[in-house]
């Protein structure tokens, strides 16, 4: 598994105008394929955001940073993003361990 780790500016610090935004973009991600969970960040002081994503393979989290999305991101917040991958050997989800 592995997880990519995106963050960008904000523009605003109004949490809640913020997470209405994000909410409206929670569709695109439902049965993407190889996206196994996605979780929406804010910094405390709401300039930055971002997400974590955990993926099934590098390959699949690739297929779907590629320069159209960078280009789409970029337009939306103002500045293209970070991008960052990690290797990620184990999950612990509640009461059960994943390992991958």
């Amino acid at each position: 598994m592995i997880i990519a780790h995106v963050r960008f500016p904000t523009g605003s610090a109004d949490r809640k105008a913020f997470t209405e935004r994000l909410m409206a973009t929670t569709h695109k991600y439902e049965k993407l394929d190889g996206l196994l969970r996605k979780y929406y960040l804010m910094s405390e002081d709401g300039q930055t955001a971002g997400g974590i994503y955990l993926w099934e393979s590098k390959a699949k989290a690739e297929a779907w940073y590629n320069a159209e999305w960078v280009k789409n991101m970029t337009a939306a917040w103002g500045e293209a993003p970070m991008l960052e991958y990690l290797d990620c050997p184990v999950v612990v989800d509640a009461a059960r361990v994943i390992t991958g």
